[in-house]
């Protein structure tokens, strides 16, 4: 979908972005909010962090909840108000602002802002390789990596962009996975409201990954590292587990880049 846009940026207006950080990055991945930022400061690009931000409304959105969905989402669009590209590390939360939203919205003629932050909201990778124009990343990171899709990156720019920078990564390897498409069975509301059959989902994916013999898992959302490595470290069986933009970041430390 994003893939097909023109620049994010106005003619004369810099590099200047919004980031939202998600609230998994709030409460438990921070150092992917801190890795983004220096992503994309390193290609030019100043990072602007409302900090009224909450929440982008899927798990109310998911749950059938859709008063306070809209309730959630009229915060967000009021706080990422302006022209600027949305930047977001997570392809579940942009999916939802790029999709979600704009689905839950459609028929409120008096919310043409919610279709307007729909169309710049972009998630990390899709931005960096068709927002951006970085088609090879510098730097070097030595590993080899197997790469969780994440089913909310489907009918996205963000796996063809993720798996380009990757493979173009001096010294890092890219492992074919078993069931490429699977789901990590978390789901969000779902793996609450279904424990047993994500738990189930998930312990199956974690036996493809596991057969690959990755260095590390690598994933554009932390939904789905936080579910996979929650019950790989359940079953005593614990994985590596990083983000997209933490391996960007560690490969140009890695190449005295940063």
């Amino acid at each position: 979908m994003n893939a097909a846009r023109r620049s994010p940026f106005a003619a004369g207006a810099g590099r200047r972005v919004q980031l939202m950080a998600t609230c998994l990055c709030d409460a438990f991945y921070d150092d992917v909010a801190r890795a983004t930022v220096e992503v994309l400061e390193h290609f030019g690009c100043t990072v602007e962090f409302p900090e009224g931000q909450t929440c982008c409304g899927q798990p109310a959105f998911n749950g059938g909840d859709w008063p306070a969905s809209r309730q959630v989402v009229r915060h967000t669009v009021k706080t990422f108000a302006g022209e600027a590209p949305v930047v977001v590390p997570s392809g579940s939360c942009a999916a939802m602002m790029f999709h979600g939203a704009l689905l839950e919205f459609e028929k409120e003629a008096d919310l043409p802002e919610v279709k307007q932050l729909a169309n710049r909201t972009w998630e990390l990778a899709d931005f960096i390789v068709n927002g951006l124009g970085v088609k090879t990343w510098p730097g070097r990171f030595d590993a080899t990596i197997a790469f969780h899709r994440a089913c909310h990156t489907r009918g996205t720019g963000t796996v063809d962009a993720a798996l380009g920078l990757l493979n173009s990564v001096a010294g890092l390897k890219v492992v074919p996975v078993g069931e490429v498409e699977q789901c990590c069975g978390f789901g969000g509301t779902f793996s609450v409201s279904f424990p047993h059959i994500s738990a189930n989902m998930g312990e199956l994916r974690l036996e493809h990954i596991r057969a690959a013999k990755p260095d590390l898992l690598v994933s554009p959302d932390m939904s789905c590292m936080m579910h996979l490595g929650g019950l790989a470290g359940k079953e005593g069986r614990p994985i590596k587990i990083r983000h997209f933009a933490q391996v960007l970041r560690d490969a140009l430390k890695n190449g005295g880049l940063l």
